[in-house]
């Protein structure tokens, strides 16, 4: 079954969202992300994405203390991503209670340290963003995108031995348009030994039994929760 994964996007220590990856977009739906948490907690949710867009946009963990706030007072597996890009920004976010972190920008513009952290951290315990741009690997909290496309991304990091990847169609994040089943479709096809967590689009409980019908991993919900599109309740039958 699907393993659902509410997310939380921080700015200002705020739980926000943007629309399309555009900080310009931006929309903000709670003061205190740890009372977020704890809300999907009590529903019965067991993974949270958190990611830091402060960090992403400036190349820096920023919001690290909201990560430190979640894991210290509820039992969520956290996956944090944005803003790492050293080997003591990793530490730091283990430290603080993820229980993985989310590769991006890095794993783009330095494979070798991202080949490093997986050596080192072990590959279950790195996600590799792979966001795709009008077909291409997008970066940098999605302000940039790279010459790489998705399946040359993808195929290179299979040999490193990445198992996990999250991937976002970007022009579908926050849109409410559904998810990019084609897109996922492709990957599945393509890469069946990787865990794949689709991201972006997801508009109603429908998108969600499609995604479990086509034997997706895991998908992130983010603007549809907060909108109230999808229903804590809704999605009961996968929290269990």
């Amino acid at each position: 079954m699907i393993t659902i994964i509410p997310a939380i996007d921080i700015i200002d220590g705020k739980c926000v969202r943007l629309t399309q990856g555009d900080y310009a977009r931006k929309k903000i739906y709670a003061d205190d992300p740890l009372e977020v948490a704890r809300e999907f907690e009590a529903a019965g949710v067991h993974r949270l994405h958190l990611v830091d867009l402060d960090g992403a946009r400036q190349g820096k963990t920023v919001n690290h203390r909201v990560l430190e706030s979640i894991a210290a007072h509820t039992q969520l597996h956290i996956d944090f991503g944005g803003g790492l890009r050293t080997t003591e920004d990793i530490r730091r976010a283990f430290d603080c209670g993820a229980r993985q972190i989310t590769a991006g920008s890095v794993a783009v513009h330095h494979k070798e340290r991202a080949a490093e952290w997986l050596s080192e951290f072990g590959a279950e315990k790195i996600i590799l963003g792979a966001d795709v741009k009008n077909g291409y690997i997008a970066v940098s909290g999605w302000q940039d995108t790279s010459a790489l496309t998705l399946e040359a991304f993808l195929s290179e990091y299979a040999t490193l031995g990445i198992r996990q990847i999250i991937s976002t169609d970007v022009a579908r994040d926050g849109a409410l348009k559904g998810p990019a089943f084609a897109l996922y479709k492709s990957i599945k096809k393509n890469h069946p030994e990787l865990y794949l967590i689709a991201s972006g689009g997801v508009s109603a409980i429908e998108d969600v039994n499609e995604l479990n019908r086509r034997k997706i991993d895991g998908v992130i919900i983010g603007k549809a929760l907060y909108e109230g599109k999808i229903t804590l309740k809704q999605l009961e039958s996968f929290l269990c």
